[in-house]
């Protein structure tokens, strides 16, 4: 039995600070989805929202907020939560409800406004919360990003060069993104004179904070060929795994591995097993993917995502990048929205708005950043506390 559903329709609010309320930017993407879509609001049966916790209650409950800022029409709603991948967790929701025969029509949905600076936890003195804990011991995100950036050093030979080639490539790719928050183009060496944030990576090689909104309307493929989608672009796979015992890189929010206690034991590596599953749930390869969306939180991060969705084999990412096999026109064009680099974090939308990117370009919609062919394309997303996600789209 196919596991596939229909993207009828995919809606962004652009990226950006822009100081209003969250449901507006996810009211916004809803409506832009639903014109993609071409189907009216009262057909949809079921509204999967993304939630952020910045919003107070109306963001704990964002798939309700939205369905009430729309116009209730008796629809059923869900919201859920997982970091980052909260986005990929409620598309998850209703492709289950979907293939489950529960509903036709759905909308996926998340959005977020942000504050300035580092997305810290909650105030207060609270050392049971792993996440409270790791800013108290000075732990915070760039801090992360450059343990992984430093392990690539010296496991491989990178260099900041190396990072700066990601960033550059990103830059060139958000330019002409009318959604992407940042319209540059950076040279190295603005890159390389940018300010120190976490030895060796510097301001333009972390990802900003934003506001933003990006939905997706999916029904099943007998919908799509009632209203004349049957050629629509499907959602094949949606992996979300947890970690595997023994674990051994560090993932926040933790300080430490487990591999050290488990000698003798096999090490697995969480963000692999995300495509892993997602290649598996498709039928498909890596070598049959045509362009990907990968979480850059930093210009490194980037590089490991090459690895861990099979791209490459360990150690050569860096390669790919000199070589600019993943630059629009490469081989394997990689973050052609301009990624996290152009964008920055609004948790809950975006990995809704990876997917959004893939649809464009298998439809042949990208505008000036449109690549050739594009059949197959896979994300890779990964939040706190186990959560991360992979999501191959094809035609």
């Amino acid at each position: 039995m196919s596991q596939d559903i229909a993207v009828l329709g995919v809606g962004m609010h652009p990226w950006g600070k822009w100081g209003r309320n969250f449901s507006e930017y996810g009211v916004y993407a809803a409506r832009e989805a639903l014109k993609d879509a071409g189907i009216p609001w009262q057909d949809v049966q079921f509204v999967s929202g993304a939630a952020t916790m910045r919003c107070g209650y109306p963001g704990y409950v964002a798939g309700a907020t939205i369905a009430q800022a729309l116009g209730w029409q008796g629809a059923q709603v869900n919201t859920s939560y997982a970091a980052c991948a909260s986005g990929s967790q409620a598309l998850a929701a209703a492709r289950a409800k979907i293939l489950a025969g529960e509903c036709e029509v759905a909308l996926v949905v998340g959005a977020d406004t942000t504050p300035k600076g580092f997305l810290a936890p909650a105030k207060g003195f609270r050392p049971e919360d792993p996440d409270w804990l790791r800013f108290y011991l000075g732990i915070t995100n760039p801090t992360y990003f450059a343990l992984y950036a430093r392990r690539r050093m010296d496991l491989y030979g990178d260099t900041e060069e190396d990072f700066g080639l990601v960033k550059i490539k990103n830059s060139e790719n958000g330019f002409t993104n009318p959604n992407a928050r940042y319209k540059k183009k950076f040279t190295m060496e603005e890159i390389l004179n940018s300010a120190m944030v976490a030895d060796p990576l510097r301001l333009l090689q972390i990802c900003a904070t934003s506001d933003g909104g990006a939905a997706m309307i999916v029904s099943s493929m007998e919908y799509a060929k009632r209203i004349g989608k049957a050629n629509a672009v499907k959602v094949a796979a949606v992996s979300t795994v947890t970690p595997t015992f023994a674990s051994a890189v560090v993932e926040m929010p933790d300080i430490a591995t487990d591999s050290a206690a488990a000698a003798g034991v096999e090490a697995h590596s969480f963000r692999a097993a995300l495509p892993k599953k997602a290649y598996e749930q498709a039928g498909i390869g890596p070598e049959d993917v045509s362009l990907a969306e990968v979480y850059d939180l930093s210009s490194a991060l980037e590089l490991d995502w090459y690895e861990d969705l099979m791209l490459c084999p360990r150690g050569e990412a860096a390669q790919m990048v000199r070589e600019g096999a993943t630059k629009l026109g490469g081989r394997l064009p990689v973050n052609t929205s301009g990624g996290l680099a152009c964008f920055g974090e609004a948790v809950p939308a975006q990995a809704i708005a990876q997917v959004c990117e893939l649809t464009w370009q298998l439809r042949g919609q990208a505008g000036e950043r449109q690549i050739a062919n594009a059949k197959v394309g896979i994300t890779a997303n990964q939040g706190l506390f186990g959560h991360g996600s992979s999501v191959i789209l094809k035609k």
